[in-house]
């Protein structure tokens, strides 16, 4: 178990957390390993096999504190979330929106264009750092094909369209990210982007950051009064939190991807710390876990201008900014979403 800024990871197996006066306790084979004020805490994620008693559960939810429980190998499962906090007009704008083909169109546009804006930048990035080590050719043309695309994105298109266009900017920057890895070549080699499971190291270190990531942009979006679940690229499926997905595009190339390639290129992962399944699935060993966790939640104090509001803030605090524009914009306050775009 680890305690990072005011998230819990829980990743001892055999957990159980438990409700003590004011306090989150957690006991592992009948000891309290901690104690911590409920107060104190923001989040809960449990991995694996982590219990908890209903009455903890129900003091969390009373007291703003989400409590998520994934798999042992970061898969979601599900979570305990408190009454939804923002008023019933901001969610309804929402539905009205996701209901409509033309603004929810228009929306993903703004999704997309951050994505692939900041997907372009850590290409850019890795030419500036490593332009000597890499195929500088097949990056550059990359590049090119993102900024083909995000001029594109410029005009009206159907979501369908958009959403074509996206998987094919997709290809073009998964297909030089095994460029990015300029150390431990031998234990890290990808191939392209595979899921559920993951079939390689990388693969398996990007799903845990994305379930991280998808975490954490739920919740601000949750505390914002938004609905996490209705999302306008992501379409409405049973147990999919489709505006969560939507939000955590811009984050996932400069955020998550940008970490794990940190993580592989300074050697603080290596490739004994993942092991396969006889299923074939990759999967990290607690030490390489709990090594990404800190390294996750470090990343998240470092400190980023914002280029919107032109104020400096931890880039933990960025997904709650970008829900709240995100949510000004349904108002009417803003005449557009202005994705996060990292330079």
């Amino acid at each position: 178990m680890k305690r990072h800024l005011n998230t819990l990871f829980v990743t001892t197996q055999g957990t159980y957390l438990f409700k003590d006066g004011e306090t989150l306790a957690l006991k592992v084979e009948d000891t309290v390993k901690l104690r911590l004020p409920i107060h104190t805490l923001e989040g809960v994620v449990c991995f694996g096999q982590v219990s908890a008693s209903p009455f903890l559960l129900g003091h969390c939810a009373a007291h703003g504190v989400s409590v998520s429980f994934l798999t042992e190998h970061g898969r979601f499962l599900a979570s305990v979330q408190g009454p939804t906090s923002g008023n019933v007009l901001l969610r309804r704008r929402q539905y009205r929106l996701a209901d409509d083909p033309a603004a929810s169109a228009a929306l993903a546009r703004f999704f997309l264009s951050g994505k692939l804006a900041n997907a372009r930048a850590v290409l850019r990035r890795a030419l500036r750092d490593h332009g000597g080590k890499i195929e500088a050719e097949a990056v550059g043309q990359a590049i090119d094909r993102l900024s083909q695309h995000l001029d594109r994105l410029r005009t009206d298109m159907a979501l369908d369209a958009a959403r074509g266009m996206e998987g094919d900017a997709a290809h073009a920057y998964y297909g030089v990210f095994d460029h990015l890895i300029v150390a431990g070549k031998g234990d890290f080699a990808f191939a392209g982007r595979n899921r559920r499971p993951p079939l390689d190291p990388v693969n398996c270190l990007l799903s845990f950051l994305y379930v991280l990531l998808a975490h954490d942009v739920r919740s601000a979006l949750e505390t914002t009064g938004l609905d996490p679940a209705v999302g306008f690229l992501h379409r409405d499926r049973p147990g999919r939190p489709g505006l969560a997905l939507d939000l955590m595009e811009e984050f996932r190339p400069f955020f998550a991807d940008r970490l794990a390639l940190t993580l592989m290129n300074l050697g603080k992962v290596k490739g004994k710390g993942f092991k396969r399944l006889e299923s074939g699935a990759v999967v990290m060993d607690d030490a390489t876990r709990k090594e990404v966790l800190m390294a996750y939640q470090e990343r998240k104090q470092d400190v980023v201008e914002h280029p919107f509001l032109r104020e400096k803030m931890p880039i933990g605090l960025l997904f709650h900014t970008q829900a709240l524009l995100f949510a000004r914009h349904l108002r009417g306050d803003l005449d557009g979403y202005p994705p996060y775009l990292w330079k």
